[in-house]
């Protein structure tokens, strides 16, 4: 479980993040921007498909910054809303889970003081994944942030099971920091967790190279893997780390359309930290 705090402004519960996770926002926050002409194609007056935001780890919507330099930011459900919002191009939907009860019962808080309406879930991400997916117009334009802790919270399923609307861009976190730190592990001891998240690992990687290699490896697996689901990650992998260089995670943005991948491609790598693949 993650650490809490509570946000004096409206005294329900925030999680604790690092200061990097500004980046993780400030990406988050100029793709919504930027896909606002092509979400207004399939709002009224020009389209009756829709535009939905869903978010699988959603946390309370709020975070103190670790150590209480930075204070307390918005987390991405509220960052995405509120970008919407300025480009003028509101999502049609929200959908909102977290296994947490908790963190549900905030977000709803902070959601509904905005003067908005959403889909809220309290389950496992595999199953709510199932209710959202059968909500969403399949002819509509959809976003998904996918944000959990670690490699084990996201079933390659998850991917599938969105991947299957025709038009389903997603941002998602792959927690470097999780397979660098039970990387040996995973590959014999507890091998369940790779093969959940990145499915026929074992037959595509050579274990006995390197950590780094084998890592490198399991990447360009798992990317095959979506791309067999016809649609493709944007060229150029996003590797995040912390301000000491402790390499966090990967950021992959995903989309079965060109548009959207050269968007991704005109406002990524905030930060120049590094690219892979």
């Amino acid at each position: 479980m993650a650490q809490r705090s509570i946000d004096p402004a409206d005294g329900q519960t925030t999680d604790i993040v690092g200061p990097w996770a500004s980046e993780k926002h400030e990406r988050l926050r100029k793709y919504v921007d930027s896909y606002r002409s092509a979400r207004a194609m399939f709002l009224p007056p020009r389209g009756t498909g829709g535009a939905a935001y869903i978010e699988l780890f959603s946390g309370p919507g709020r975070s103190l910054v670790d150590g209480g330099a930075g204070g307390y930011i918005d987390g991405s459900p509220l960052v995405a809303i509120k970008a919407a919002q300025r480009s003028g191009t509101k999502f049609s939907e929200l959908h909102f889970n977290d296994l947490e009860p908790t963190n549900i019962v905030a977000l709803k808080h902070r959601i509904t003081a905005l003067g908005l309406a959403a889909n809220f879930y309290n389950k496992e991400a595999e199953a709510a994944v199932d209710r959202i997916v059968y909500a969403l117009n399949p002819s509509g334009l959809h976003f998904a942030f996918l944000d959990p802790y670690n490699l084990e919270s996201l079933p390659f399923s998850i991917i599938r099971k969105l991947a299957s609307m025709t038009r389903m861009d997603m941002l998602i976190h792959v927690s470097i920091f999780d397979l660098q730190r039970n990387l040996r592990r995973y590959l014999t001891t507890d091998r369940s967790i790779l093969d959940s998240f990145m499915p026929g690992w074992h037959d595509a990687v050579d274990i006995n190279r390197n950590d780094q290699a084998v890592r490198t490896d399991l990447l360009r697996h798992w990317l095959g893997l979506i791309r067999g689901l016809g649609t493709t990650p944007a060229d150029g992998i996003e590797l995040v780390s912390a301000t000491g260089g402790q390499r966090l995670y990967w950021l992959v943005f995903v989309s079965a359309h060109p548009l959207g991948r050269k968007l991704w491609s005109d406002i990524s790598n905030v930060n120049n930290q590094g690219r892979l693949l």
